[in-house]
């Protein structure tokens, strides 16, 4: 997209929504509701809003490479707290998608420099379940359920912060993991056991007394 063409595009939108309500920005402005956050991938192809038919105001996002969820990630984690301490969403979703380059080059053996330490915690996922996935002989497939089970060990660490155990606790919040399928747009719903998942971590990580 040439520069140039934003600024236009934009007022063909500004005309294109007050058109279908002559209200639709002073409803904007009064404010935000979003029953859901969505955490994703920063890849261009992967947009969370047209993926799942949002409007403006219906989904808070926050977006990185691999989709991640790091308790040291102090971004992550003050979305996080404030979708769900603030905004008070009713769900979370992790999602990932095939093809995700963060997660390929996880899997690699080479120096990437700066971002050694932010792809350490995708191998860390791969390292977790090494003997499943080093079981899959073809690379297409491994590299696939690498990236689902990266969505499902991000997942377990939203179910490891207190916001979201005393949110769920409190008024029944809940976390979901999906995957985008670039190759048929399809979303996948990995149908992550939420509560037991969250009954399991507990054991350890209870941070909501």
């Amino acid at each position: 997209m040439k520069i140039e063409q934003i600024f236009g595009n934009n007022k063909k939108w500004i005309t294109s929504k007050l058109a279908v309500d002559d209200h639709y920005f002073e409803n904007l402005a009064k404010g935000q509701n979003p029953e859901l956050l969505y955490i994703g991938c920063s890849d261009s192809r992967v947009t969370a809003e047209e993926l799942i038919g949002a409007e403006p105001g219906e989904v808070f996002v926050h977006r990185n490479i691999a989709n991640m969820v790091i308790s040291i990630d102090l971004n992550a984690m003050s979305v996080i707290n404030y979708a769900v301490e603030h905004l008070n969403v009713s769900h979370i979703v992790v999602c990932g998608h095939y093809g995700c380059g963060g997660v390929k080059a996880a899997m690699e053996s080479s120096d990437l420099g700066i971002l050694n330490p932010w792809l350490r915690n995708i191998r860390d996922v791969y390292r977790i379940h090494q003997q499943e996935l080093d079981l899959i002989e073809d690379k297409e497939k491994k590299y696939d359920r690498l990236v689902e089970l990266n969505v499902e060990e991000q997942c377990i660490n939203l179910i490891k912060t207190a916001a979201v155990q005393k949110a769920y606790t409190g008024r029944g919040l809940l976390v979901h993991g999906w995957v985008f399928d670039i190759k048929t747009g399809r979303l996948i719903d990995l149908k992550i056991n939420f509560r037991d998942k969250l009954q399991h971590i507990m054991e350890i990580y209870n941070l909501s007394k």
